[in-house]
């Protein structure tokens, strides 16, 4: 039989997660929050963008804003075909951002980042994903952020950025992404935000 006591590195991912969670800026999240009502108000897109662990939470987040909160949502990451071709032809720093601009990213679009650091340029870091937010700017199209560390270019540049708080140098990336996906579901799940009911919640016992 194993032993149910909790494993010291356990304990302290458990207080780290939590430390982190009361730590979030909830303005911050309150006012991406109004980014998605309004983008849906104006019948606008939401784009989603993030590399690696950010590009699994980006598919799994247009899921939810598609189908709970009824806004028009899509990710670069989704169509593996078109995302190989571009960088097989044209390389990775610009395949995000061309597939926006084949998309037409324009000044009623939301683009939202997930990321771990946020993007910089001058470090080379996330080139692909600093691009977006480049031409972000020149469509004029809202910025929102959901990232960690200092938040990068994304947080610099955002209308609205939700940063999870760093409460471990060695556990950044675990702690940003898992609460990043705690916060979108947050918003997805706002009464302001939430236009369908999710299937577990309406089954009557």
């Amino acid at each position: 039989m194993s032993d149910p006591t909790p494993t010291r590195f356990a304990s302290r991912f458990v207080e780290e997660s939590i430390e982190a969670l009361v730590k979030l800026d909830l303005d911050q999240v309150e006012a991406v929050k109004r980014e998605l009502v309004a983008v849906r108000n104006r019948g606008g897109r939401l784009f989603i963008i993030g590399s690696g662990g950010g590009a699994g939470h980006a598919s799994h987040a247009v899921n939810d804003f598609r189908k709970i909160a009824g806004i028009e949502a899509y990710s670069p990451s989704d169509n593996v075909s078109e995302l190989t071709a571009r960088i097989n032809d044209e390389g990775w720093d610009t395949s995000y951002s061309a597939w926006l601009a084949g998309s037409r990213l324009g000044p009623n679009d939301l683009l939202l980042v997930l990321s771990v650091g946020g993007g910089d340029r001058e470090r080379n870091i996330s080139t692909n994903l600093v691009n977006c937010l480049a031409l972000a700017q020149r469509v004029g199209a809202r910025i929102c952020g959901i990232v960690g560390r200092d938040g990068g270019e994304t947080a610099r540049v955002a209308d609205a950025c939700v940063l999870i708080p760093v409460v471990s140098d060695a556990l950044v990336t675990p702690h940003t992404e898992g609460l990043q996906a705690v916060v979108w579901h947050l918003l997805v799940s706002d009464p302001e935000v939430q236009v369908v009911p999710t299937r577990w919640e309406s089954v009557t016992r």
